[in-house]
């Protein structure tokens, strides 16, 4: 048994960012090496990049696949791009596992699918945890995270970070695999 300190934030937001890149500092001296951060535009990713950049780390940024916010839209910015690989981290750019195809179909047809089940389960507990979950599959999928692995991810409500967890990484199709084992910020609202 052991007891780790969980950070409950007030309200989500950009607010919270700092006290996640602490936390994130933290686990990187506790021995973590896998680290996978949501950023849209890449700003979260390169305030991570920049803070961890002298650690030998394993940093992936995942971004919005090119086109979610409209046709052959990148919301991620190319400065950002680029100051994270100069600090060492990688990005990756993809489909959001719960926001896909499944997406366009309830969207024409009026239904409910089992993916959108599953992201509005998670955000029972709060989008950043169901952006915790969805990131780490979507870096075992491209090959950056190795599965079966304690990864700490961090992620946010709409802006910036509010989240900070543990997961045993997998990938989406063995979805069921991937365990949340530590909860160590959250906003409460």
């Amino acid at each position: 048994m052991f007891r780790k300190e969980i950070l409950y934030f007030e309200k989500p937001g950009p607010a919270n960012t700092q006290a996640c890149l602490h936390i994130l500092e933290r686990l990187v001296q506790e021995g973590y090496k896998d680290f996978v951060v949501a950023s849209t535009t890449g700003e979260t990713g390169r305030l991570v990049a920049e803070k961890l950049t002298h650690y030998n780390i394993n940093l992936v940024v995942i971004g919005h696949c090119v086109g979610f916010k409209g046709p052959n839209q990148d919301e991620f910015l190319p400065q950002n791009y680029n100051a994270i690989l100069a600090a060492g981290g990688r990005v990756y750019k993809g489909t959001i596992l719960t926001h896909s195809l499944e997406k366009a179909l309830s969207k024409k047809f009026n239904g409910l699918y089992p993916t959108l089940l599953i992201a509005e389960t998670l955000r029972r507990l709060g989008e950043g945890m169901k952006v915790c979950c969805e990131i780490v599959m979507e870096a075992c999928d491209a090959g950056l995270i190795a599965e079966g692995k304690e990864v700490v991810a961090m992620a946010g409500t709409a802006k910036g970070a509010d989240t900070v967890t543990v997961i045993k990484s997998a990938a989406s199709k063995r979805f069921l695999e991937l365990k949340v084992l530590e909860i160590l910020a959250k906003p409460r609202a």
